[in-house]
């Protein structure tokens, strides 16, 4: 058995345990097409909206950069009021995957929240089955970790929205929960910011 081999061994047998968790040193979050001419018609909207607010707040809290895009406003409209002013920056796009319009490169420009290059993406949106799979996509092949948060997620119908997230854990994607996401950047209880997040993770979402 060769050295490089032995190796190989070694770290199939014995991983990193923090290595399937999410990195909050080097995460964005970034909020797809929440836009006011589309949300009514997306199934459950107001649940959706409402777990991407808490999403977003959490971010906020800890410090996480915040991008939102909007698929062709002058047609769909902005984002929701409650979306866009969370965060930090919106891109207007035209192509379904924002990675066409400049998302990967928005991205590569900002720092995590100890000055290190972001290489995970926490993502939510809609459509589930369009947009947001397909900007998630697009960030998989740019060689980010991609974190989809699926109680944020909507789409028209509810089976497309399934179609949608399973497509993209097969493709490497990790379909997540919104207090998931709150824990792993947090790591411990005696976080700093612990006690701020736990107003945000106790207030129920009717």
């Amino acid at each position: 058995m060769t050295e490089r081999m032995t190796e190989r061994m070694t770290e199939c047998m014995s991983p990193d345990p923090l290595a399937e968790l999410i990195n909050p040193e080097a995460s964005a979050l970034v909020l797809v097409d929440y836009q006011q001419r589309l949300m009514p018609a997306i199934h459950d909207a107001a649940s959706v909206l409402a777990h991407a607010v808490r999403l977003a707040d959490i971010a906020r809290v800890m410090g996480v950069p915040v991008i939102g895009t909007e698929q062709n406003p002058h047609s769909l409209g902005p984002n929701e009021p409650a979306i866009r002013e969370r965060c930090g920056a919106t891109l207007a796009k035209m192509h379904f995957d924002a990675c066409a319009d400049g998302l990967v490169e928005a991205l590569r420009a900002l720092r995590g929240r100890s000055g290190q290059p972001l290489r995970e993406v926490v993502i939510a949106g809609c459509e589930a089955h369009v947009c947001l799979m397909q900007t998630a996509l697009g960030l998989l092949r740019a060689g980010l970790r991609v974190w989809v948060v699926e109680p944020a997620c909507g789409s028209r119908r509810a089976d497309d929205r399934a179609l949608g997230l399973r497509r993209l854990e097969r493709a490497g994607a990790t379909c997540i929960g919104v207090e998931m996401v709150a824990f792993e950047w947090l790591r411990s209880c005696e976080h700093e910011r612990f006690k701020a997040l736990l107003p945000l993770l106790k207030t129920p979402i009717l």
